[in-house]
């Protein structure tokens, strides 16, 4: 199977497979959302079959949640595990001091709120997502549905005082009707194409009423896993300061993802 994967799948697998490794036996673990994440709940479920790997899973959103479960992982959650050991999700852009621009799945406000639950958390990505300077990237908002065009307004006209190069808006759809997050919520895109000051931004943002949540995670994540289509992988840790690399080998009869629809 893995020799059928485009090289960001690729990436995307090693990535996973190598952050599977940091979880043990009888861990409370964050369960990310999107497709890199989608990877890594396919690769734990391999290890809960093979290796006996046994510990209780927290989805950040009802897809990850169907698709744990389909693979054999205890699903409990955030109240029943109270606290996490770890979270492992990805992101959709993240810079040298790892910081991230999340939510372009839709699941910000629970991937937020369970990685901040969390003694560590782990972030998987392809190469493609490291930037210098955040922002090209839409920064998704979660807005109430209650009075969203004027929430809209009221960002955009903040957004001139920010230090940003960007300042338009749109609704995220689902066809043709808004998409609806797991909250019930609304989510505005910002197109920004830069963002001078993060912790600026993601303050007066969540000021505002009708925002409930910035798709910024600020100081939140621990370790990055950068994955390559050549099986590389690099781990960065910005509380050691230092930097791993490894190689997965693929294994051409592997079928852990032949029906993993992404």
């Amino acid at each position: 199977m893995s020799g059928e994967l485009s090289p960001i799948d690729k990436a995307k697998f090693v990535a996973a497979k190598r952050a599977a490794d940091f979880v043990e036996d009888g861990m409370r673990v964050g369960l990310g959302t999107g497709s890199t994440a989608a990877w890594l709940v396919r690769c734990l479920g391999e290890m809960i079959r093979e290796q006996g790997l046994r510990f209780k899973g927290v989805p950040t959103s009802a897809r990850t949640a169907q698709l744990a479960r389909e693979v054999g992982i205890e699903v409990v959650s955030l109240d029943d595990a109270r606290w996490l050991d770890l979270t492992i999700d990805g992101a959709d852009e993240f810079d040298g001091d790892l910081n991230l621009i999340k939510g372009g799945g839709g699941a910000l406000l629970q991937e937020k709120i369970v990685a901040t639950a969390s003694d560590q958390m782990v972030v998987i990505a392809d190469i493609g997502k490291e930037v210098e300077t955040l922002g090209a990237f839409p920064l998704p908002v979660e807005v109430i549905p209650f009075g969203w065009r004027t929430t809209q307004a009221l960002i955009e006209e903040t957004l001139i005082s920010m230090d940003v190069l960007g300042r338009s808006s749109t609704l995220r759809m689902n066809g043709s009707a808004p998409f609806v997050t797991d909250e019930g919520n609304h989510i505005l895109d910002l197109h920004l194409n830069r963002i001078g000051n993060l912790r600026q931004l993601a303050l007066v943002l969540n000021q505002m009423p009708g925002v409930v949540e910035n798709g910024l995670f600020i100081d939140i994540c621990d370790t990055v896993i950068i994955g390559f289509g050549d099986g590389r992988v690099e781990l960065r840790d910005i509380n050691e300061g230092t930097i791993e690399h490894d190689r997965l080998d693929f294994v051409e009869s592997d079928n852990l993802f032949t029906d993993l629809a992404e």
